[in-house]
């Protein structure tokens, strides 16, 4: 609520609007009097979900969301951004969530040093890379994730 009050200028009743009908969308309504040290990682990258949504912006920049989570509290906040991908909101999302960048991606871009290498479609990147920065990286990920390998 602060962020829209301070930074949009919506009354306290607007923002706590706007505040609890994200928070539904994330499936955290339910947690809206507990203080952020009662929540789960899980749980607070979901109001932070929420705290992104509440301007409705058009795009949304998720720097590795699962990277300081326990591995069980990974899913549910995959399953959130999917979420967020069916509301046609741009997302531009750094992952090595490689099964996941397949599955809501539209558009792939594998980078290294700070530069493009590689970009397509989620088919392209994922099952025919042409480069061989891209086929090694894949290599070493899906193994790590638990699949055998790469086409191409």
């Amino acid at each position: 609520m602060e962020g829209l009050t301070q930074g949009y200028g919506y009354s306290k009743q607007e923002a706590r609007d706007i505040a609890m009908t994200e928070l539904k969308r994330v499936r955290m309504d339910q947690s809206v009097n507990l203080y952020p040290t009662e929540l789960s990682g899980g749980m607070q990258q979901r109001v932070g979900i929420a705290r992104a949504l509440a301007p409705k912006p058009d795009v949304i920049l998720f720097d590795e969301p699962t990277s300081a989570l326990d591995p069980e509290l990974v899913g549910e906040v995959l399953d959130t951004i999917a979420y967020v991908a069916t509301l046609g909101i741009t997302m531009i999302i750094v992952t090595h969530e490689m099964h996941f960048a397949e599955d809501v991606s539209s558009k792939v871009v594998f980078m290294s040093n700070g530069e493009i290498v590689e970009e397509g479609s989620p088919n392209q990147i994922f099952h025919h890379p042409v480069h061989e920065k891209t086929q090694t990286f894949l290599q070493r990920m899906l193994k790590r994730q638990g699949e055998t390998g790469i086409h191409g």
